[in-house]
Parts: structure tokens; sequence; C-alpha cells
């Protein structure tokens, strides 16, 4: 067992005013947590975290499959194809909202009170949509359902990165990404009941599939509560001594569960803690620095938001109109598209820990795009059908998936620790604001005119921001596989010359 050890002194930053003074310390914290064994630990943090992607997919899809009914007579709204497409951009614009908001404040105040926070604002919104008589409620409260989930995403994402060890976190972080497709297999399933009429009323089905999720989030909730904060945010914002003993007690349970002791840890690192870093150090930050990676996290996030936000949330939408399947028997067609963006990630992401994120992000893009213009031009000219459609979309997302998931997992691995949520929140909101607003508004648009041919347009979009971004990975991606975080960016409270 390693003491938990630390040494520390006065220190003033250049800059800093005596109101900011800080302890310097030097601590293994990281190095510690990079080389610990699988373990019970590990689980209590992915379930308790992770999960919550199940009920994103669970939400989104819900969303989804309900769209045909929505736009039914006697569903208590009425929605056209456009008005689908506006609930779907309302939505992205939430989630980029509270993406930014809650980012900075998770980076400010910690992981752990904001994962709780946001995922409270999950549970209360989506319950409230349910009751929705007016298009105006029905887009405020997704609106704020988007503001939780953007909040997720910056939150959990960093501290799930800074919790797991380096050898396994890119396909620990695909795996947990593409868990959102668990829960759209699982809401495609039960909207098939809720939205059979035989069961509930043509305004009673759509309803109740909206407050499921929120029963569900209230049980990550009591999970949640045991997730400790994140020992690297504790060791920066002045919480060094809280940090060490903490990371102690995960070791000691480690060993107790193994049976023997832990390997010695890696090298030390010098840190000048600070409690708060401002807006205008973080912007120059990712401008000096690292201008080359602000622009690959953005071409990566924008091409996945594009294509999946344009086409999940008109999906039912083009069976309905395209192939004549009945708004009650179209969420079937999404179970196996669930299945095939599950397994993309499940598959594939031990790839992404072995040859490498450059090759596996730069691949998945492209290929995933190449296909969806092949689909599009079948689609076009009429040789698909229902069954294939769906099954060429399994195939697409298949590789889309673990490449979307990887967009988050880069944004939270090649920025500094200090930044690392507001880092997601930033590139997760303008990538999203570009390609996730427009997408829905776009497709539900060019889906309302009937044409196929209107739609192939829409396609091609996709797959040309797919394939530009995988463009750019391979030009100026990142080799962060097996590295340390702080290897791979250096914490800007670090002190000179401490990590290279």
């Amino acid at each position: 067992m390693h003491a938990a050890c630390f040494q520390r002194q006065a220190a003033m930053l250049p800059g800093m005013s005596d109101s900011m003074q800080t302890d310097t310390i030097r601590t293994k914290v990281p190095a510690r947590l990079d080389r610990l064994p699988w373990s019970r630990w590990h689980w209590l943090v992915i379930i308790g975290l992770g999960t919550v992607w199940v009920l994103d997919g669970l939400e989104v899809t819900i969303v989804s499959a309900v769209a045909g009914r929505i736009t039914e007579p006697g569903s208590g709204l009425e929605f056209s194809a456009s008005q689908i497409g506006l609930a779907g951009a309302i939505y992205i614009a939430g989630a980029v909202t509270g993406a930014l908001f809650f980012g900075y404040l998770t980076d400010r105040y910690g992981r752990k009170k904001l994962f709780l926070i946001t995922l409270a604002l999950y549970l209360g919104a989506p319950t409230l949509t349910a009751f929705a008589t007016d298009a105006w409620w029905f887009y405020l409260f997704r609106f704020l359902t988007g503001a939780g989930i953007g909040g997720e995403y910056a939150a959990i994402n960093s501290a799930i990165d800074e919790l797991m060890p380096a050898r396994l976190r890119g396909r620990i972080a695909l795996f947990i990404n593409g868990s959102y497709w668990v829960g759209t297999g699982f809401g495609a399933g039960l909207a098939m009941v809720l939205l059979d009429t035989n069961i509930f009323p043509t305004d009673v089905g759509w309803r109740l599939a909206f407050g499921l999720g929120a029963v569900l989030g209230l049980a990550i909730l009591l999970v949640r509560r045991h997730v400790p904060e994140s020992p690297r945010w504790l060791y920066i914002h002045g919480r060094a001594r809280e940090a060490e003993e903490l990371v102690s007690r995960i070791e000691k349970d480690i060993e107790h569960e193994t049976g023997r002791p832990l390997g010695e840890p890696g090298p030390a690192i010098t840190i000048h803690q600070r409690r708060a870093i401002g807006f205008v150090e973080i912007a120059s930050t990712v401008a000096r620095l690292y201008p080359k990676r602000a622009f690959l996290c953005f071409s990566l996030f924008m091409g996945q938001a594009f294509l999946y936000n344009a086409v999940f949330f008109t999906y039912v939408l083009v069976l309905t109109t395209f192939y004549s399947v009945p708004s009650s028997a179209a969420p079937l067609y999404l179970i196996p598209f669930a299945f095939g963006n599950f397994l993309g990630p499940l598959l594939l992401g031990p790839l992404f820990d072995t040859l490498g994120r450059r090759r596996m992000i730069a691949g998945t893009y492209i290929v995933s795009g190449v296909l969806l213009a092949v689909t599009g031009y079948l689609f076009t000219n009429g040789v698909l059908t229902a069954v294939t459609q769906t099954a060429a979309w399994m195939v697409i997302f298949f590789f889309a998936s673990a490449g979307a998931s990887a967009a988050y997992l880069t944004a939270s691995e090649i920025f500094p620790m200090e930044i690392r949520a507001l880092a997601i929140a930033f590139f997760f909101a303008i990538g999203t604001a570009a390609g996730g607003i427009s997408g829905p508004l776009v497709f539900g648009n060019l889906i309302e005119t009937a044409r196929a041919a209107d739609v192939f347009l829409g396609y091609l979009i996709g797959a040309a921001l797919m394939s530009a971004a995988g463009l750019v990975e391979i030009l100026i991606g990142v080799d962060a596989e097996g590295k340390s975080l702080e290897d791979i960016a250096r914490p800007l409270t670090a002190a000179e010359g401490d990590i290279q």
C-alpha cells in the first residue's frame, strides 16, 4: 500500500491577486489512478455515471418514435413534419446552452455537484413534457430536457476519463457513450406498446413514454450519490489532502478485492493550485496553445452532430412518408438500428486503445460517410425497402457510432485538466449548433416535400461532413492511446518543465 503523501508550499503565480493565492503541491494522484487494476469500484463509476446515456437514448428515441403519432389528429398536439423538426432543433439548442452553462460550472465547482444537478434537471423536464397541450409547452420542456443532457455530456465525460486507467480509457469511453443505444432499443420497444391504440388512447400513450424515463432516472440518481468527486479536480482546486485520502481508500479496497499489493505508481506532478480559471484564460489557452486541436474537435463534432440529429430525429418520418410504415409499427425498425449503433463502440472500442485513435477515428468517419452516400443513392432510385433501408443504417452507424463516441473522448483527452469539462461543452456546443440544429430543420423540410431526391441531398451533406472530419483526423489527430491525461495535455497549473 502506498502512503498518501504530498508536499505543499505557498505559491503566487504571475498576475494572480492576493485573493487568489494558492499552494504548490507535488502529488502522484494521476499515476496512482492510471495504474489501478480493473475492480468493482470502476464498475460503480460506470453504473453511476455511464448509465445516464441509456436514459438519453431512451428519451431521444421516444421523441423520434412518437413523432408520427404527434402529427395525427386526436394526439393533443397535431404537429406538422416541420414542427417535429423544429422540436428536435429546440432540444439541441437546449443541449448546447446546457453544455456551455453547466460545463463551466463543472470545471469551477466540481464534477460531482454538477452531475447530480444535471440529472435532477433531466428528471423533471421530460415529466413535464408529458403534460404538453400546446406547442410552446412542448418546446419549452424539450429545451430544458436538452439543457440537462448537455450538462451531463460535460460533467460525465470529464469525470469518467479522469477516473479510468489510461490503458483502458478509450474502450471504456466508447462503451459508455455507446450505451446510449441500449436505451434507444429499449425506448423503441417501449414505444411499440405505448403507441398501440388498442392499449392506450392516441393522446395518452406518448405522454406515458415521457414520464417513464424519469422513473429510471431516479434509480440512477440513487446510485450516483455514491460516486466520488474526481481526485484530479480536487488536488487542483485546493483540496489535495481530500484527493490523497480518497485515492488511498480506493487503493485499499482494490488491494482487499484482489488479495495482492499494487505496483509502484509513475512519477509525481507539481501543481500550483487554483480555485477558478476565467473565460479569458480558457479562450487564450485554446487559441494560443491548441489551435489545431480545436479545429480537430470542431470537425469531429460538427460531422457527427449533423449526421445523427438529421437522420435520427426524422427516422420515423422517413419510414412513414416513403415506405408507408404505420406510425405504430415504425419504432420496431429502430431496434435493429440501435443494435448496430451499440455493437460499433462495443466491438471496435478496444481497437482505439491498440491500433490507436488516429487510425480508428479517421477510418470510422470516412467509411460511414462513404456508405451513407451509397445508401442515399439507392434510396433515391427506389432500390430499398423499409427492411433493407434499416439494414443499411445498421451497417453505416456501426462505424459512425464508434466515431461519434470517439469525438467526446477526443475533446476530453486533448485539453488541460482545468478546462476539460468546458472544452467538451464548447466543442459539443459549436459543433452541435452548426450541425445538430440545422440537421433536423433541413431534413424535416426536405421530408415534408415527399421527394426522395430532396432527402438524398441531405444525405450527401452528412456524408461530406463525416468524410471531411475523417481527413482532418488523419492530418492533425492526436495519438492519445495508453497515455496519461497529464502527458497528453500539460495542466495549466503544472510547474514549468514538470510535464512534457
